[in-house]
């Protein structure tokens, strides 16, 4: 018996060895039947994706509804900046702000912002007639509810020596119309109108001013330009649809019309095709909805669904010819679908990990769960509807038809007589085929590439050195990366390029930057306000800021009026009664909440306005700000909120972003760990995990040094590398583990010429696949262009030059093979001796 108890061994020993034997022989043995089951009722896998597909399929075109709510869908669901939003609405309620500044809008709300930008050299404040005319042609505009019309000057340029910081000329001026609506569905859609007019009318008036360049923007803009991409990559999603039809045709084809599988190539790519359809069928009839961030699952599905095609084609490649159709099918299973099932099997724990309550953005998660329904249509595709198609062509071949013309491939004497072009066309590779090459599939031209010129120059021993050098540049730029990483709160990271949403933040970044956004200032419990330290905690706190504060304008009346108020009485009667009642300081009553207890009043809460000084970098300085403010009120004895509505999408984003990331590597490492003694051999999962790491650093420090920065897409594209790198790093490493020849470079040899193909062939297909993305004009796209590529790029560097040379210097051993063969050998030579006695006639072909 195999599983005896060896002398001294625990007894935990015999069971962990029993349960991995089953393990390696179970699930080949499974997948043995199940190819088996697909070559016996071909037509039945055939005909049930089909049905699928043309049920849910149809349903994805019939129900196409877009994300409407921008917010939910890209700012993080768990913010504290929500909870601080609901506690200022619930202090200051929007109706109750007639005429105030932006940061008083507890949401963005419907609103309608205009920059109107001079000529180089040019004053806008010479050009006030222009302005006025843009100004009334708003306020002229119908339906509209205004509520506060606020100008800010860009490209300010002072009077030299002024005390007074006096202004000599502008650039630009910015003029923003807030419409209130309460959330009235009745005024949103009349505000809704009155945005779509004032874009209109924007585009009418930069044509009548060609003096000026106006770049309007509106509150939809965003969620517009967001879904604009959709629109703008639908050809380009085609035409990379064409390339990898075409490249996996070209790729699967042979000079050998018999053995060459063209049509399987491009049948590939269909199933893959028509999983993805009934997937999106199966979202939308569970009533998803579509944002543009799902433009990326047709690239992944479609990168790890080839992957599984090339394998089946490279796993019908190394069965024996001889054997009959089914059983080559059930072969290729066998050798090909544990591995494609680990993989996909890793696919969804990752995803499915990113689809989980601990994700805190929405498109992140509505894109793993849409991901995991593919990954599992996609498998089934794979082994059913391509499965079919594998039984028919094999069919074929067995029965020697054309793989192309479908018609009986004529006999070698036949051909003779024909012209060259026709022996060219209709030749099955029979005089190709040498007495030492028994294998036909060996004079496919990738894998002769492979075996004739690649792997005897990438094992060379004087490449070696040049690749070890290489992969310490490889290591060391990606490590540079790592340490300059930066999160992606920007959403103009997500639009179309050319939208005017894109304009008008890069024309308000370069005019605008100067200053932060308008910062709500929340005290929202009652403080005495009236004693001196209480005063001085509240400068303190608003030092370095430019304050619009009722507080200091209060004080200031005080001291100028000679008036004393050092009591509670006397300074809340004195503020009722005579500063909010001058025309001048009406305004902030909005600004205090009063309560009254009998006769007495007391302020109960109160909002200042802060304004902080910014370089640049805007939007990191204003998270910056907020990160120091927030501890103050849990250690200042002044308890207060700070708002803004940008900070909805500012908080805490980076965190947000890179759990799904930690939470799928940590998924995949316990999983690897796991399985570590289980699988085919543990040095193998060794140099998974290893692989695996050092790619998945690679594109994240490459893709920093390119300027991309963590935003939805970005970490959806880390999360997906983690996959594409088993996908393609284990069948090499486990058929390298496994192998038995004399030396580690015969054996990454061999590995390579078995997958190697395969590998080419997807990791090509799929690089060429994403040119198209280049054309689209849109910074969504692009990120998700440059992310995919170093993917792709760096699995098929660790594939093809990083791993066939670490490999050959590095553990597993293989002298325990060499001893076998030996003995193997000199086994098979005794008997041979002893055959030759017996025949003296024996006679040695040379």
């Amino acid at each position: 018996m195999c599983f005896l108890r060896r002398p001294g061994a625990p007894a935990s020993w015999i069971w962990w060895r029993m349960l991995r034997q089953v393990l390696r022989r179970g699930l080949p043995s499974f997948c043995h039947r199940l190819g088996s089951c697909v070559s016996r009722h071909p037509v039945f896998f055939l005909t049930v994706p089909a049905v699928l597909t043309i049920t849910f399929g149809l349903g994805a075109l019939n129900r196409f509804p877009p994300e409407g709510d921008l917010e939910r869908l890209v700012a993080p669901s768990h913010s504290l900046a929500k909870i601080e939003r609901s506690l200022a609405s619930s202090l200051f309620p929007l109706d109750q702000s007639k005429s105030q500044l932006y940061s008083d809008l507890h949401t963005p709300g419907r609103y309608g912002r205009v920059i109107l930008l001079s000529p180089p050299g040019d004053n806008i404040l010479l050009q006030a007639e222009g302005i006025l005319q843009t100004h009334r042609a708003v306020l002229e505009m119908k339906d509209g509810r205004n509520s506060f019309i606020g100008h800010q000057l860009g490209g300010v340029v002072e009077v030299p020596n002024s005390k007074d910081q006096r202004v000599k000329s502008a650039r630009a001026i910015q003029i923003t119309y807030y419409l209130q609506t309460y959330g009235s569905a009745t005024q949103d859609l009349i505000g809704e109108k009155w945005e779509n007019e004032f874009c209109k009318l924007m585009r009418k008036l930069q044509e009548e001013h060609r003096d000026l360049q106006l770049y309007s923007l509106a509150s939809f803009s965003l969620w517009r330009d967001f879904h604009k991409t959709s629109i703008l990559a639908r050809n380009q999603v085609l035409v990379s649809l064409v390339l990898i039809l075409t490249t996996a045709t070209l790729s699967s084809s042979m000079k050998d019309c018999l053995r060459g599988k063209p049509f399987l190539g491009l049948l590939g790519v269909l199933t893959v095709c028509i999983s993805v359809v009934t997937a999106a069928g199966i979202f939308f009839i569970t009533d998803g909805k579509y944002n543009s961030t799902l433009l990326g699952i047709p690239f992944f599905a479609m990168g790890h669904g080839t992957k599984g095609v090339f394998e089946l084609l490279s796993g019908w490649r190394r069965t024996k010819e001889n054997l009959p159709f089914k059983d080559r099918v059930a072969d290729a299973y066998s050798d090909v679908m544990v591995t494609y099932t680990m993989t996909s099997s890793l696919y969804f724990i990752t995803f499915g990990m990113g689809a989980s309550p601990f994700t805190n953005i929405e498109a992140v998660k509505v894109f793993c769960q849409n991901m995991c329904v593919s990954i599992l249509l996609n498998y089934f595709y794979i082994f059913s509807f391509f499965g079919s198609c594998l039984v028919f062509a094999g069919q074929l071949e067995q029965n020697r038809y054309h793989s192309i013309f479908c018609c009986k491939i004529p006999s070698a004497e036949y051909l003779d007589r024909k012209p060259v072009w026709f022996q060219t066309v209709m030749s099955d590779g029979h005089q190709q085929t040498s007495h030492h090459e028994t294998n036909p599939y060996q004079h496919h031209f990738i894998q002769h590439f492979l075996r004739e010129h690649y792997n005897e120059w990438i094992t060379n021993i004087y490449v070696k050195p040049f690749v070890v050098i290489l992969y310490l540049i490889y290591a060391s730029f990606s490590f540079m990366g790592c340490l300059q990483i930066s999160d992606g709160a920007n959403i103009i990271n997500l639009l179309a390029s050319d939208s005017p949403s894109v304009s008008y933040a890069m024309v308000q970044q370069k005019y605008f930057s100067n200053y932060s956004p308008v910062i709500g200032f929340y005290v929202y419990e009652p403080l005495e306000y009236w004693n001196s330290s209480v005063q001085e905690d509240l400068r303190r706190l608003c030092s370095g800021f430019t304050a619009v504060s009722w507080v200091e304008q209060y004080y200031q009346f005080l001291k100028v009026s000679n008036i004393s108020a050092n009591n509670k009485s006397d300074f809340i009667s004195v503020l009722q009664s005579s500063f909010l009642k001058k025309p001048e300081f009406q305004h902030f009553r909005n600004d205090i909440i009063f309560s009254k207890a009998g006769d007495e009043n007391n302020i109960i809460a109160s909002r200042l306005h802060l304004v902080a000084r910014t370089s640049r970098d805007k939007q990191k300085e204003v998270v910056e700000v907020l990160e120091k403010l927030r501890p103050l009120s849990l250690s200042k004895s002044i308890r207060f909120i700070v708002f803004n509505p940008s900070f909805v999408f500012m908080d805490h984003y980076s965190l947000s972003v890179t759990v799904p990331v930690l939470i799928a590597g940590f998924g995949v490492l316990l999983v690897l760990i796991l399985t570590f003694f289980l699988v085919i051999h543990p040095l193998g999962n060794f140099w998974l995990i290893l692989s695996v790491t050092s790619i998945e650093l690679g594109v994240l420090g490459l893709m920093t040094l390119w300027n991309i920065d963590m935003d939805c897409i970005s970490i959806l594209c880390l999360i997906y590398t983690l996959n594409f790198a088993i996908d393609h790093c284990a069948p090499l490493l486990y058929t390298f583990v496994l192998a038995t020849e004399h030396t580690r470079t015969q054996c990454i040899k061999s590995s390579l010429q078995e997958h190697g193909t395969a590998i080419l062939q997807n990791v090509t297909s799929f690089l060429i696949g994403l040119v198209p993305l280049l054309f689209v004009p849109s910074n969504l796209t692009f990120t998700l262009f440059k992310c995919l590529l170093l993917t792709g790029g760096c699995t098929l560097l660790h594939c093809f030059v990083i791993l066939p040379v670490f490999l050959t210097f590095f553990p597993p051993s293989k002298k325990h093979h060499k001893k076998k063969k030996r003995a193997k050998r000199k086994e098979r030579e005794e008997i041979e001796c002893i055959e030759i006695q017996e025949n003296p006639d024996h006679v040695t072909t040379v």
